[in-house]
């Protein structure tokens, strides 16, 4: 039971550090996608820049949260 409750745990960490990774994958492709304009097509410059932005600000969202809720684990221990 203990060793269930562990790998439960575990999960839950590991959810929360795979969400800061995928916020930074997000960033990170926001950024190709404003410099290349390529996004599975060429995009036109406004498009590329706006949809860009876009994958920037949800990757700082998904940051924040992982963040938070890390931090709210810590606390809880």
């Amino acid at each position: 039971m203990l060793l269930f409750l562990f790998f439960l745990y575990f999960c839950y960490m590991m959810f929360n550090w795979l969400s800061l990774v995928t916020g930074l994958f997000y960033i990170v492709l926001g950024i190709v996608v404003i410099i290349y304009k390529f996004f599975f097509t060429i995009l036109e410059p406004a498009i590329a820049y706006a949809m860009g932005t876009v994958l920037i600000i949800y990757g700082i969202f998904r940051i924040y949260r992982a963040i938070s809720k890390i931090k709210k684990s810590k606390n809880e221990e």
